[in-house]
């Protein structure tokens, strides 16, 4: 597979902090990124290419599998396993945000009820912290709708 050095290794750096990925798993993942054909890499690949051991390849893959960020197959001549990025991990991503975003919205509104904010200046700082939650989720929504 041919693979620029320079998007790679900014790649790994990225996934690793994005995700909370160790250096391998983000390396494994980085590089499944430059399969475009979606061909697949084996097991034995990635010990070779990232001169890894066999163990650190093998619970670095389940990482990925068990985050769903990559996916498993098998061809039907070959007892191989081979791993290709997980298409729907995106939308998979992008709903944990809108999770993650509506819990917090929920919390907010709670706090205010506590709160009973009266000042004017602090009520509409919240609205708009409150309305730029929502514009975002639709946003967010919206687009998950049309891939």
């Amino acid at each position: 597979m041919d693979f620029d050095k320079e998007i790679f290794s900014e790649m790994v750096t990225f996934y690793g902090d994005v995700y909370h990925l160790p250096p391998l798993a983000a390396k494994i993942y980085a590089y499944l990124v430059f399969d475009f054909n979606r061909a697949g890499v084996s097991f034995e690949e990635f010990v070779e290419i990232f001169c890894a051991s066999k163990s650190s390849v093998s619970s670095n893959l389940n990482l990925l599998l068990n985050l769903n960020i990559i996916k498993d197959f098998n061809k039907i001549d070959e007892r191989k396993r081979f791993f290709v990025m997980n298409e729907n991990y995106m939308k998979i991503r992008f709903h944990e945000i809108i999770d993650k975003m509506q819990k917090e919205l929920s919390i907010l509104d709670k706090l205010s009820a506590f709160r009973n904010i009266e000042d004017e200046k602090s009520l509409h700082k919240f609205q708009i912290y409150r309305s730029l939650f929502q514009k975002n989720i639709l946003n967010i929504q919206e687009t998950l709708d049309h891939m």
